[in-house]
């Protein structure tokens, strides 16, 4: 594959990782005001939510059996498309089935989406040989603050769902479809053809994927959005509610840690080639515990501010590092690794705001927050899974592997 095209594919890939950013914070920060427009009520607005991961997490692991015919730029080619008209559903019907049916759409086409997106640009990070993975995820973070911009806007012109997601649909859907036409996912060889003239298996789906030995990286996933969603959904309330700040202020902690996870993974991938993925896991895990630990002992709101300042620099590089140490785990292997990863994105995000809202209500939000602090603390239990030397998997794999054939 040529400089060129790698550079293409590079950007292109790029492009999908900020539209789907975009997409995401365009459906999350509105759910207030979709739940007028629906008459949800606040009992049943919580299944609505929970449908989408759970949604997700299924079509993340149809992905990987998909992906052992066609490449996963087939999969991310059509899966984008399917998320924007979804979101532009969710604006435009008036009943609660058109709404459960929008979201459906939703959440499996947001499962396929970021299985395949990790699936090229782990393949992508292969073919560069050396670290780029936080790049896609920093343009996501990029595309999450453009979006939550536009939702805020939205909501300030008092604009109705529909209006608000047409330009933007109208607009990122003709640029995604184009940006697709430059895809490349960075692997060695071409797509072999099976007897029946189709797309047989491709490079990354051939090999076993023995689940303990991805285990840890499976835990670290779900650490990690459990942090993450604890941030995304009480951070107002916690500013607001138990740290005094006032109701303006309890808007910006949330933005906070979306412009520093920003900042993080766009230096990230220089930290990785400096001190390597297991020394910026680690450090990444004891910041992001160090914003836990503020917060839960913040005297007041700007105290509350500097420690979701800490989680979003922290967190930010743990996700796309996970991903990438998928990939130099099974070499062999990496889509069907990445799928199975994916699923416990859905897991933390499904697990952390239940949890930390359970917490609150029987012990205290402050106690809540020493919670994620300590599994985020867990990750350095299994940072050395993110060692860049595939060799150091080599006897294991290919152990669980003949455990598997006997």
């Amino acid at each position: 594959m040529t400089d060129a095209r790698l550079r293409y594919g590079r950007a292109s890939l790029a492009l999908s990782f900020l539209v789907q950013g975009v997409t995401f914070a365009l459906l999350v920060t509105r759910i207030p005001a979709i739940q007028d427009r629906y008459g949800i009520s606040d009992g049943l607005l919580p299944a609505f939510l929970a449908a989408v991961p759970v949604l997700a997490g299924v079509a993340s692991v149809a992905t990987e059996k998909v992906v052992a015919r066609v490449r996963p730029a087939t999969v991310l080619r059509w899966a984008q498309p399917v998320v924007l008209l979804a979101l532009l559903g969710v604006g435009a019907g008036n009943e609660v089935w058109q709404v459960a049916l929008a979201l459906g759409a939703f959440g499996l086409g947001v499962g396929a989406l970021d299985a395949s997106m990790n699936m090229m640009g782990v393949s992508l990070q292969r073919a560069y040989g050396r670290s780029i993975m936080l790049g896609f995820h920093a343009a996501f973070s990029l595309g999450g603050i453009a979006g939550a911009s536009l939702a805020w806007a939205g909501a300030h012109w008092d604009l109705s769902l529909f209006v608000s997601y047409l330009p933007v649909v109208a607009l990122l859907l003709p640029v995604a479809l184009l940006g697709s036409r430059w895809y490349a996912d960075g692997r060695a060889g071409a797509a072999v053809t099976t007897k029946t003239g189709g797309e047989g298996a491709v490079p990354g789906t051939g090999a076993s994927v023995p689940f303990k030995l991805l285990m840890p990286l499976c835990l670290v996933m779900a650490f990690a959005y459990i942090g993450d969603s604890t941030v995304s959904n009480w951070s107002a309330k916690y500013l607001q509610d138990v740290l005094g700040g006032s109701e303006q202020l309890a808007t910006v902690p949330y933005n906070v840690y979306m412009v520093t996870t920003l900042l993080g993974r766009a230096v990230g991938d220089l930290g990785v080639r400096r001190f390597g993925a297991v020394a910026v896991v680690r450090g990444g895990s004891v910041l992001a515990a160090a914003g836990f630990g503020v917060v839960a002992m913040a005297p007041g709101a700007w105290w509350g501010m500097l420690g979701f300042t800490l989680l979003g620099l922290g967190l930010c590089v743990i996700v796309p590092q996970t991903f990438a140490a998928a990939g130099r785990m099974f070499p062999g292997a990496s889509d069907v690794a990445v799928a199975r990863l994916n699923v416990f994105n859905y897991v933390g995000f499904l697990v952390g705001s239940p949890l930390v809202g359970a917490l609150g209500d029987a012990w205290s939000y402050r106690g809540a927050m020493l919670v994620p602090m300590m599994l985020v603390l867990a990750t350095l239990v299994y940072a050395r899974s993110f060692d860049p030397e595939p060799a150091r998997y080599g006897v294991g794999h290919e152990r669980a592997r003949a455990a598997d054939v006997g």
